[in-house]
């Protein structure tokens, strides 16, 4: 079984695009400076630009043409129940990740029967009761506080840096949900040259994710301080026990003190939607998106 899928022209073409991106981006963004300083800033982009633009051509090539639906296949012609809930639990984690970088989603319909009523002209005001009545507002609070997801690493004086939201989870978040998700499809389909090119946007997560931590080390092309880089991690969870006096579940609590969870769980009805309806028909994962590029 091993020889005939290292063999398979299907496993090939599927690891190949992906690896070809990969490696341009790991080789270029690692010789920045001194290509920067040969070709200027405009040719280097121009450079790393057309070569991911050629990887990622590949990448969808070999599945619309190469890879969807390839032979060899696993056993089962269906996911198993544990594949099934796998997959779930990936979905729900990788849509509701990604769905941390949208305003908070909230019922455009409010019900409300107490009015400010201004009792000084310099003084607090005060709430009176008064006739209940329905009041219509955006689907997006734009004004949550809560919708701070990012980190702050302070200033050069001194002062401690600060962990919230998603970079509590990873450094990367955006690298990981689309990685976790790749997973999460994987886990849906019979052909294992399908799983294994749609698996590898987790190594893309995994490997570039380390690599640009390792520059900004660094100071190449961005920086991460000696103090954030203790109490963050690429890899999703891993600096948890760091980030709170009381430990992982100190973190915890803080974390989900931070999320909007009603986009979570708008993402996880979606997730298992999705995967409710797939698991009955495993050949159509992907199938739509392949149907419009071909």
């Amino acid at each position: 079984m091993a020889a005939s899928l290292a063999s398979s022209s299907a496993m090939k073409w599927a690891a190949g695009g992906w690896s070809f991106f990969i490696v341009e981006n790991l080789v270029l963004s690692e010789n920045r400076t001194a290509l920067i300083e040969q070709l200027g800033e405009d040719g280097y982009h121009y450079l790393y630009g057309t070569l991911s633009t050629g990887a990622m051509v590949s990448v969808g090539y070999a599945y619309l043409r190469k890879v969807r639906g390839a032979s060899p296949l696993v056993a089962a012609s269906v996911p198993t129940p544990i594949g099934i809930g796998v997959s779930l639990a990936l979905h729900a984690l990788a849509l509701g990740m990604a769905s941390q970088s949208f305003p908070k989603f909230q019922i455009p319909v409010s019900y409300s029967n107490e009015t400010p009523e201004p009792t000084k002209v310099a003084g607090p005001s005060e709430v009176s009761k008064s006739p209940g009545r329905w009041k219509v507002r955006c689907p997006f609070d734009f004004s949550d506080s809560l919708a701070k997801t990012g980190t702050a690493e302070g200033d050069v004086s001194g002062e401690a840096v600060s962990v919230n939201g998603l970079d509590r989870i990873t450094r990367h978040p955006g690298l990981w949900s689309f990685g976790l998700l790749g997973v999460g499809n994987a886990l849906l389909i019979p052909s294992i040259p399908q799983r294994l090119w749609l698996s590898m946007p987790l190594a893309v997560a995994a490997i570039g994710g380390w690599h640009t931590d390792s520059r900004h080390r660094r100071n190449i092309g961005g920086t991460l301080s000696p103090e954030l880089n203790a109490i963050t991690s690429n890899v999703p969870f891993l600096a948890l026990n760091a980030q709170s006096p009381d430990g992982i579940l100190g973190s915890l609590s803080d974390l989900g003190n931070e999320l909007k969870w009603s986009n979570i769980g708008i993402a996880a009805f979606v997730s298992a939607v999705y995967v409710a309806r797939a698991a009955k028909n495993p050949s159509s994962v992907g199938a739509a998106l392949a149907k419009k590029l071909s």
